[in-house]
C-alpha cells in the first residue's frame, strides 16, 4: 500500500548485524587459530630469555648512597662499588663506575 510506512524492527537489525559482521569475524578468528596451530605450532621454538627488568629491585630499608657521577641515590645493598683511597664509593651502574675519576 502506498501510504503505509514500514515499521522499525530491531530484531531484523540485530540479525543483519550478526550475519554481516559478527559471524564472519568469528569464522575468521577460528580459521586463523586453526591455521596458526597447523603451520606455526609444529616448529620447535626456543623461548627467549626474559627481558631484564627496567627498574632495579627495591629493598625495603637500608641506606641510600649518592652516585658521585650522576647524582642518583642508590641502595647500598644494590650499588656497584669501587674502593678509592681506602674509601668505598657507591655507583648506580657500571657505566657510572667506569666514568668516575678521582680528582
Amino acid at each position: 500500500m502506498p501510504g503505509r510506512e514500514v515499521a522499525f524492527r530491531p530484531t531484523l537489525m540485530l540479525r543483519a548485524l550478526f550475519v554481516e559482521f559478527i559471524l564472519p569475524l568469528l569464522v575468521f578468528l577460528v580459521l586463523r587459530s586453526v591455521l596458526k596451530s597447523l603451520f606455526g605450532g609444529g616448529t620447535n621454538r626456543q623461548s627467549a630469555p626474559p627481558p631484564a627488568p627496567s627498574q632495579p629491585t627495591v629493598i625495603s630499608g637500608g641506606e641510600l648512597k649518592k652516585d658521585p657521577v650522576c647524582g642518583t641515590y642508590v641502595s647500598a645493598a644494590l650499588a656497584v662499588t669501587r674502593t678509592v683511597n681506602g674509601e668505598v664509593v657507591h655507583f648506580c651502574s657500571k657505566e657510572c663506575r667506569d666514568k668516575y675519576r678521582v680528582a
